[in-house]
Formats: structure tokens, C-alpha cells, sequence
């Protein structure tokens, strides 16, 4: 176990000082120090609630696909100006904009499920990605048949279905990529994690992985941390192992070569010893 050190600052020193200038300091004096946020248990239980959530959004997202062609075409417009063609643009906007709203959210409520109770991979890598994407495809079927009855339709001149039509793919991309599950974890992996890692892990705001060392130098300089069990930072997002830690365990004597780690592709290995950050040395900096 590694000692704290506390220096005796009340002991006066004879030897004469020279003044040290504000902005001659050294740069690791004007470091911020920190904070460490512990967030909520785990949520485990059923995933229900998120799933039929996400389903009802998702039937929102293609009702509002339908408004915004039949706004488009001018069988429906919502009031607002004088003007029938400010009307219709507004209507469209409008729905478009409410149909990529429904939709991401659908899908973050989707991935959110996937997180707490991940699918198998044993019912095969295919069924598997469209498990883990089906708020990409959702998306697809929320804006794609807008786009194409857009570019067949004879009712609408070219400017102003080239203007929706472009409208309608800008919404669709921004939907997609972030509907997207670009981590997703298995049921085997997330189980192989929970086994093996027995203590706290540590994970960034806005990051996609968790750290089992607290001195991992990728987060050294993060102004907060994340800290808890490996099954809350992958129940919020942050479902493969940092690979400078995997690394770092792996030379400690860890095989993690089948466990979900950054960049890289699990395989079945046999049994290993379980890692306890618990029992890691003390953060001194550094990877």
C-alpha cells in the first residue's frame, strides 16, 4: 500500500528565499484539481419500459413523415402566415424537424436497453447488428420514403423538390449518425467484464470507455471523473475497456484478449484471475 506523505508546513525555515513570480510558477501548481462524481446504481431489471418507449417514438417519427408529405404536396398546412407557400414550408420544416427529434430519442432509449441488458451474440453477428442498429435503420425508414416520393412526385417543380429533398437527406444523416451505436457489447462481454473486474472503474463525461486505473494518462488531465462499477459505466454508454489500462493489466499478468476492449475484437479464452482496481497502486500520474 502505498504511503501518504503530508510535508510539516509549520516548521519555520531560517535559510533565506527568493521571491517566486506569479507567472514563473510551475505549470502543475495552476492545475486544477479532480472532481471524482459518483453517479447512480445500477439499473438492471427489466428493459421494457425503454424498448416499448422507443417503439412509440418511433411510430411518432413515421406520423410526422406522413404530415410532412402531405405538408410538402399541400394537403395539409398549418396555418401561420398569409402566405400559402411560407405555410407550407414552415409545416414541412416543422415535421421534419419533430420526426428527427422522435427518432434520436427513440434511439438513445433503444441503445440505453441494449446497455443494461445486452443481446447475445450467439444468435449470430447478424441478427446481433441489427439488434444494436436499429435505430439507423429506423431512421432510414423514417426519412428514405420522404426523399424518394419527393423525387417522383409530379405535383412539386424542381426547386422546390430539390430544396425538400435536401432538406430531407441533411435530417436523415444527422439522425443516422446519431442514432448509431458505434460500441455496442454483447451479453457475453458485459458478463465477462462484470467477473472480472471487481472494483471501481473510471470513465469521462463524454467518452466511450472506462479506465480501471485512475492514473491512466488518458484521463489525467479530465477535470472530473466518473466512478463506479463496471456494470454503471457500461449502462451509461461506456461499454469497452481503455486499451492503455488493458495494456497495462495484460502486463500485470491479465489475458483480456476476450473481453469488449478498445480496438479490438474479442475471443474466446479460458478462465483468468479476476482484476481488483480496489487493490491498484496510487495514482502518481502518468500511463
Amino acid at each position: 500500500m502505498a504511503e501518504k506523505i503530508v510535508r510539516n508546513t509549520d516548521k519555520k525555515d531560517t535559510a533565506p528565499k527568493k521571491a517566486v513570480e506569479p507567472e514563473k510558477q510551475p505549470a502543475a501548481a495552476k492545475k486544477k484539481p479532480q472532481t471524482v462524481i459518483t453517479p447512480n446504481k445500477p439499473t438492471g431489471g427489466s428493459t421494457i419500459g425503454l424498448r416499448i418507449g422507443a417503439v412509440l417514438l418511433w411510430i411518432v417519427a413515421i406520423v410526422c413523415e406522413v404530415f410532412a408529405i402531405m405538408a410538402i404536396t399541400k394537403n395539409f398546412t398549418i396555418q401561420i402566415t398569409h402566405n400559402g407557400d411560407t405555410n407550407m414550408w414552415i409545416t414541412f420544416i416543422g415535421f421534419v424537424v419533430l420526426d428527427m427529434a422522435a427518432c434520436i430519442t427513440a434511439a438513445q432509449l433503444w441503445k440505453k436497453a441494449n446497455h443494461i441488458k445486452p443481446m447475445s451474440e450467439k444468435r449470430g453477428k447478424f441478427l446481433f447488428y441489427l439488434w444494436n442498429e436499429l435505430g439507423v435503420i429506423m431512421a432510414c425508414i423514417c426519412f428514405i420514403p420522404l426523399i424518394v416520393l419527393l423525387l417522383k412526385s409530379d405535383k412539386l417543380d424542381k426547386k422546390t423538390k430539390t430544396i425538400a429533398a435536401i432538406i430531407a437527406a441533411v435530417a436523415l444523416l444527422i439522425t443516422g449518425a446519431a442514432s448509431a451505436d458505434y460500441h455496442p457489447i454483447s451479453a457475453e462481454q458485459k458478463e465477462e467484464a462484470e467477473s472480472q473486474i471487481t472494483g471501481d472503474v473510471y470513465w469521462t463525461q463524454f467518452g466511450h470507455k472506462y479506465h480501471v486505473y485512475e492514473d491512466c494518462g488518458s484521463i489525467k488531465n479530465s477535470s472530473t471523473l466518473y466512478k463506479g462499477s463496471v456494470t454503471e459505466a457500461i449502462e451509461s454508454g461506456r461499454t469497452a475497456m481503455c486499451s492503455f489500462c488493458a495494456n497495462r493489466a495484460e502486463k500485470d499478468g491479465m489475458d483480456l484478449s476476450h473481453m469488449n476492449v478498445e480496438d479490438r475484437d474479442a475471443v474466446e479464452t479460458p478462465d483468468v484471475p479476476a482484476i481488483n482496481t480496489t487493490a491498484a497502486p496510487a495514482a502518481t500520474g502518468g500511463n
